[in-house]
């Protein structure tokens, strides 16, 4: 079921399913990519882990286990709406049978949703449910459109980071050595995503050459951050901006045990973990 907030000159809905972001307007404009044909997400909570391990699988307590998808479970479960106030939304999703299958850990996540003056502040809150440690990785996968304004087109745009960067594709192309702005391109994805692990930076903002449209992502506590789009695809009108709180769980596939993964969060019993990001636009 979708929810919505209305603030100010900011109006959004989230869905109960995945608990995923469906809309960001601002003063009437949209900046949240619409689930087209070339993607069909908005912007998926990712968790228990961000990507996947090789062969989706891995093991936990010396026992083997197998995500049944990409990215987790949570953006493909229904969530509880857990209450709304005037300017935010939250949802919680708990362990259950079929989560118990993938990931042998009792939790509750709750995803919120609050209304800035100019934007959406995202809160992932992880509870340890059980008695024993748990780990995760955990991050977000908002897709912005590109162009923001009528007339502009995708090449348009630059990715800009708050510091200079050393920036480089998973091919190893370095993109930018001690520089902080890519031109968006159709070939800059031609690799999959562009991550920096540890960025300088706490912020990223996909911004127009022709206009004043921007959208800035603020990552405080992200040891990662990600930019995508679909290689190739002209019908790909959007650039995600993904704050990771670390590299994905493939980077740990040396490690096939969880608990010696060293990207992964390490959750005692009984204790809570607070992941925020905020999403800026004009």
């Amino acid at each position: 079921m979708l929810y919505s907030v209305s603030s100010g000159n900011i109006e959004f809905s989230a869905d109960t399913f995945g608990a995923e972001l469906h809309s960001i307007r601002f003063e009437g404009r949209e900046y949240l990519w619409q689930c087209g044909d070339a993607w069909k997400r908005y912007a998926p909570v990712l968790f228990p882990f961000v990507c996947s391990p090789a062969d989706r699988s891995y093991r936990a307590d010396g026992k083997d286990y197998k995500m049944k998808a990409n990215h987790g479970f949570a953006r493909d479960m229904e969530f509880e709406f857990a209450g709304a106030q005037a300017d935010s939304i939250e949802f919680i999703l708990r362990d259950s049978e079929e989560t118990l299958t993938q990931y042998p850990y009792n939790f509750e996540l709750t995803v919120r949703y609050t209304a800035l003056p100019n934007g959406v502040k995202v809160e992932n809150i992880v509870k340890n449910t059980g008695e024993k440690t748990m780990y995760f990785y955990l991050g977000g996968h908002p897709a912005f459109n590109c162009p923001l304004a009528d007339g502009e087109k995708f090449e348009d745009y630059d990715i800009v980071y708050q510091q200079n960067e050393h920036i480089a594709d998973p091919a190893g192309n370095v993109l930018a050595e001690n520089g902080n702005t890519l031109a968006v391109t159709r070939s800059l994805f031609d690799n999959d995503a562009i991550m920096i692990d540890k960025p300088n930076s706490k912020a990223v903002t996909l911004k127009s050459r022709k206009s004043e449209r921007a959208v800035t992502v603020k990552f405080p506590q992200s040891d990662c951050i990600a930019v995508w789009s679909p290689t190739g695809d002209d019908r790909a009108s959007f650039v995600c901006l993904e704050p990771w709180t670390s590299v994905p769980v493939y980077a740990d596939d040396e490690y096939p045990d969880i608990e010696k993964k060293p990207h992964a969060v390490k959750l005692e019993a009984g204790k809570v973990f607070s992941y925020a990001y905020e999403i800026e636009v004009r």
